[in-house]
């Protein structure tokens, strides 16, 4: 990256659920900044809390159909922490601390009676310091077609 030459990050967020020793993935997005990027995890383990015997509530109009598949958990536990994470003003500065660092933040429940997992991460991703050393190393990528696509 040149000097002088500011820094541009956007930052990528998902869900995923761990069982049996497989992760699936429940959901994610690429944001522009770590406040939505925080915004939209904080909206998803509220969602995930709040279905907890009951349906999930309607997708949120500003993200179209990208909300979180839902998940059933057996016990409360991990639904009550989900709530917590999210209603905490501190775990909410805290993450978004160490996203403004360049580090993830995550977040990850257990479901106790059945092992199951789900993990909320975010972390930024320097594109555009990537695509200039990409092309800084590589003139001819300015010329590449796709086909097909």
């Amino acid at each position: 990256m040149k000097a002088g030459r500011p820094r541009v990050l956007d930052y990528v967020a998902a869900v995923t659920v761990t069982t049996g020793g497989r992760a699936l993935p429940l959901g994610g997005v690429a944001l522009p900044n770590r406040r939505l990027v925080l915004r939209w995890l904080r909206r998803q383990a509220l969602r995930l809390a709040d279905a907890h015997g009951r349906s999930l509530p309607p997708p949120a109009p500003w993200l179209g159909a990208r909300d979180v598949r839902p998940v059933a958990f057996h016990g409360s536990d991990a639904p009550e922490a989900l709530r917590a994470w999210a209603d905490d003003h501190g775990s909410q500065d805290h993450a978004l601390s160490a996203l403004e660092s360049g580090l993830p933040a995550l977040l990850t429940v257990v479901d106790p009676f059945v092992g199951l997992r789900v993990t909320l991460g975010a972390w930024p991703v320097d594109l555009w310091g990537w695509t200039a050393a990409a092309s800084a190393d590589h003139p001819s990528s300015r010329h590449l077609r796709t086909e097909g696509v």
